[in-house]
């Protein structure tokens, strides 16, 4: 399962070599969270995934890992059976959305707040 780190200014998804292979992938995600939009925690993930998978791996309700295109951009998806998952949507950056199932959709969110003092440095959130 991939690991979320969350800094002040970026995120980083860091794939296990299962995901970077179901991705087409060789390398982990950083994503600046001064361009998070939107967050959203989703109970059925299925319904969040838009277009059409350009490069990754898709098994229909069980898992999707990778790539999804469609007319407005892209999207980068790990979805695994019918957990909940996080959506982040990004105003900027290679991905217009970040789809990522955990069991910690709510400790997640709490950690891409902003608050006052900034929060340290960074945290480990599983994504499962």
């Amino acid at each position: 399962m991939a690991r979320l780190r969350v800094h002040n200014d970026r995120i980083e998804v860091h794939l296990t070599p299962a995901e970077k292979t179901l991705a087409l992938r060789t390398d982990d995600l950083v994503l600046q969270r001064e361009d998070i939009r939107a967050a959203t925690i989703a109970d059925d993930p299925w319904v969040w995934i838009r277009g059409i998978r350009r490069r990754g791996s898709e098994i229909p309700l069980v898992v999707a890992v990778g790539v999804w295109k469609y007319h407005g951009g892209t999207d980068f998806v790990i979805v695994k059976g019918k957990r909940q998952a996080v959506v982040l949507e990004f105003a900027a950056g290679e991905f217009s959305r970040l789809i990522l199932s955990t069991n910690h959709a709510a400790a997640l969110i709490d950690r891409l707040k902003l608050t006052e003092p900034p929060a340290p440095a960074e945290a480990d959130v599983q994504v499962d």
